[in-house]
C-alpha cells in the first residue's frame, strides 16, 4: 500500500470513529433535550447520564482528526481553509459553546436547564454543518480565483438539492444510531421505559435513514458523476452493508428474556454496517479529497515524515486505547453509574 493511500485510510478511520461517538453524543443530546419534562419515560436520564462523561472522549477524535489532516495532508490546509471555512467554522464556534455549557453545568445546577436545550439544538446543528462538507468535495461548487485560490460557490451549493439530503442523511443517520445506543445503554441499565423509548425511535429511523440515503445518492450535482461511476463499480460493499442493516434491523424484533429486542447484536451489526458504508464511499472518492483540483497525492506530507509520525500514533494509541478500555467499563459497564438516581 503507498503511503498517501495508508494516510488517507487511517484518516478515515479516524473519521468513522467520530463519526460513531459524534452520532452517540449529538443525538443524546437531542433525545434528552426532547425528553426532559416527559415523565413516562426515563429517556431523559439515560440520555443525560451517558452523555455527562462521554463528550470529553468525543471531542479527542476530534483532535486526532483534525491533527492528522494537517500532518499527513500540510498542502491541502489552503484549499480546505479557503472552502470549509465557514461550515467548520461555524461548527467549532458551536461546539466551544456547547463544551462551555458541559463544564458549568457539571458545578452548578443553575445551568442545567439552558445546557440541555444547548445540547440538543447542537445536537443537530454541529452534525448538519459537518455533514454539509460532504457535498463540497463532491466538485461543482467552487471555482479557481484570479490569484489562485479557491472560492466556494455558496448561491449554488445552498440552492441544490444534494445538500439538504445529505444533512438530512447526516441527521437521520445521527439519531438512528443515538436511539439504538440508548436502547442498548438502557437495557445495561435496566431501565426499561427508556428501553422501549429508544426501541420504538430505533424501529422507524432504520428503514427513513436507508432512505435517505438512496435519495442522497441520487441528488448528487452532474458532476460528480465520477463518484457514482466508482460506486457502481464495487456494488458489493454497498450490498454487504444493506445486508448488515438487516441483521442490526431485525435484532430489533428479536425476543429475547421476554424483552423484544436483542439490542447488542443490533448495535454491533449497524456499526458494522456504517464501518462498510463508510470505506466504501471512501473508497470510491479517492483519489480526491475535492474534486478536481486537490488529490491525495497532490496534497500528501513527505514519505519519511509520514512513517516517522506514524510511530509517534502508534506509541499515542498505545496509551489511548487501554484509557478508552477503562473509560468503558467504568461509565458504560459499572452498575453503580448505571443505575444512579437522577
Amino acid at each position: 500500500m503507498e503511503a498517501s493511500t495508508l494516510a488517507i485510510t487511517l484518516l478515515w478511520s479516524l473519521l468513522f470513529v467520530y463519526s460513531m461517538l459524534g452520532s452517540m453524543d449529538f443525538g443524546a443530546g437531542f433525545w434528552g433535550m426532547v425528553y426532559t419534562h416527559n415523565s413516562r419515560t426515563s429517556a431523559a436520564n439515560i440520555a443525560n447520564r451517558f452523555l455527562s462523561p462521554t463528550w470529553e472522549v468525543t471531542n479527542v477524535f476530534l483532535v486526532l482528526f483534525v491533527v492528522s489532516l494537517v500532518t499527513f495532508f500540510p498542502f491541502a490546509t489552503n484549499t480546505l481553509s479557503s472552502l470549509l471555512l465557514i461550515p467548520v467554522g461555524l461548527g467549532l464556534v458551536l461546539l466551544t459553546i456547547r463544551t462551555t455549557f458541559m463544564v458549568f453545568a457539571s458545578h452548578t445546577s443553575r445551568y442545567r436547564e439552558i445546557l440541555r436545550i444547548t445540547s440538543g439544538v447542537t445536537g443537530l446543528v454541529i452534525p448538519a454543518l459537518l455533514v454539509s462538507v460532504l457535498p463540497i468535495t463532491l466538485g461543482g461548487f467552487s471555482e479557481m480565483r484570479n490569484d489562485g485560490t479557491e472560492q466556494l460557490l455558496y448561491g449554488k451549493l445552498l440552492t441544490h438539492p444534494t445538500l439538504y439530503t445529505h444533512i438530512a442523511f447526516g441527521l437521520t443517520t445521527e439519531l438512528f444510531i443515538s436511539a439504538v445506543f440508548l436502547m442498548d445503554y438502557a437495557k445495561e441499565a435496566k431501565d426499561w421505559s427508556a428501553y422501549h423509548t429508544y426501541r420504538k425511535h430505533s424501529l422507524w429511523l432504520g428503514p427513513v435513514s436507508i432512505i435517505i440515503a438512496v435519495l442522497t445518492i441520487g441528488s448528487m450535482p452532474a458532476e460528480a458523476s465520477w463518484l457514482i461511476d466508482n460506486i457502481k463499480a464495487t456494488p458489493i460493499w454497498f450490498g454487504l452493508s444493506i445486508a448488515f442493516f438487516l441483521l442490526g434491523y431485525g435484532s430489533l424484533f428479536i425476543k429475547k428474556n421476554g424483552v423484544r429486542g436483542f439490542s447488542r447484536a443490533a448495535m454491533v451489526f449497524i456499526i458494522i454496517q456504517y464501518g462498510i458504508a463508510i470505506y466504501a464511499y471512501g473508497s470510491a472518492h479517492l483519489p480526491y479529497l475535492i474534486y478536481p483540483e486537490l488529490t491525495i497525492e497532490s496534497s500528501f506530507t513527505n514519505t519519511t515524515v509520514f512513517y516517522k509520525m506514524l510511530i509517534v500514533y502508534g506509541v499515542g494509541f498505545s496509551i489511548l486505547i487501554p484509557a478508552f478500555y477503562l473509560f468503558w467499563r467504568l461509565f458504560l459497564k459499572d452498575q453503580r453509574y448505571l443505575k444512579q438516581q437522577e
